[in-house]
């Protein structure tokens, strides 16, 4: 099969991408083959290429908002029928075991693994996942609207909880690229009151065609105080100002796996009058469920640019400028 892989993390004028031939993958015990449609385009990918984050396994084929069909599976699999489409998201496997498992926190699994970093992902052909981590995916949804659902949309309905912004509160997102665009969606259906602070003159522009109440600069006052507000983009230097934006016990709520260094905070100015500072770290299957069900019942439109299979490195260039609108996704093939 034809497959991207990682050929030496760096930025992505060297070149860090290629593509090459592989074997095509045999699934394990407990796994399905599946035949890759479309694969989202997240900024994690764009972490593990230019190697913001370390490499877990050489070579890596990246892509983890995996849309594609049942083709195989390995022994002791149940749950899919061949032929049935299947999401695959970057959660791929936990043990299961621990406390943090037990207690409905799988996100927390020390020994998680990961679809796109820990284990090939979707910029291929084929791929496989353990059976009890893929999503059957809404109808309503094709095959590239559904793919950014899968981790943007997911990371994003985390992010909005943990921002915990109340019943209609001012919410402020920082950055606002493929999983923003569609946590703007969820919070303005939910009666939120939501600003848009991002570089990218085009973002802001499509943030208010969204019917957010304001857009503007990353490092401007947005014009009311905030009761919470969620940092998508990955500049740390970003925090100071989000925590000056809110109010009096609100929350900042950073939604990356990867983050730039966060300046000193002074505690009266940044954190004082019970602000809170958190992260996000992946999600559970149970958010992944959720997300997908609301997503369903609220009609949300994911805004996509498709890309040929063989244009991944054109299509992580446009993630990195920054200034988009909505989410890119790799088409690799059609459904039979």
């Amino acid at each position: 099969m034809r497959a991207w892989q990682v050929r030496s993390p760096g930025p992505l004028e060297s070149g860090p991408l290629e593509l090459v031939e592989k074997e095509t993958p045999t699934p394990g015990e407990g796994e399905v083959l599946v035949r890759v449609l479309t694969c989202g385009v997240c900024r994690t990918d764009l972490h593990v290429t230019e190697g913001d984050l370390p490499a877990h396994r050489q070579r890596v084929t990246p892509g983890h908002e995996i849309v594609g069909q049942v083709v195989g599976a390995g022994p002791g699999t149940t749950r899919f029928t061949t032929g049935e489409r299947v999401g695959i998201p970057w959660l791929r496997r936990t043990c299961g075991v621990c406390r943090h498992c037990r207690t409905g926190r799988e996100n927390l699994c020390r020994r998680s693994l990961y679809t796109g970093w820990d284990a090939d992902g979707g910029y291929a052909e084929y791929t496989t996942v353990p059976e009890g981590f893929a999503y059957r995916l809404p109808a309503r949804f094709d095959d590239a609207t559904a793919a950014p659902l899968l981790c943007a949309g997911i990371i994003g309905y985390r992010a909005l909880r943990r921002a915990n912004v109340p019943p209609g509160g001012r919410l402020g997102l920082y950055g606002f690229g493929g999983s923003a665009h569609l946590t703007a969606q969820v919070a303005l259906a939910q009666g939120l009151e939501v600003h848009v602070l991002t570089r990218g003159e085009q973002a802001r522009r499509f943030a208010l065609g969204l019917g957010c109440a304001s857009a503007g600069d990353a490092r401007d006052m947005p014009p009311v105080a905030l009761d919470s507000a969620i940092i998508f983009a990955p500049a740390g230097d970003i925090v100071p100002y989000a925590l000056a934006a809110i109010g009096p016990g609100g929350t900042v709520a950073c939604a990356g796996i990867h983050l730039s260094e966060i300046p000193a905070l002074d505690y009266q100015a940044a954190l004082f009058h019970e602000k809170t500072l958190t992260s996000v770290e992946s999600n559970t299957r149970r958010d992944g469920e959720e997300f997908l069900l609301l997503a369903d019942r609220l009609g949300l439109h994911p805004t996509t640019h498709e890309y040929p299979f063989e244009e991944a490195d054109r299509a992580l260039q446009y993630l990195a400028r920054g200034d988009i609108e909505g989410a890119g996704v790799l088409r690799i093939a059609e459904a039979v």
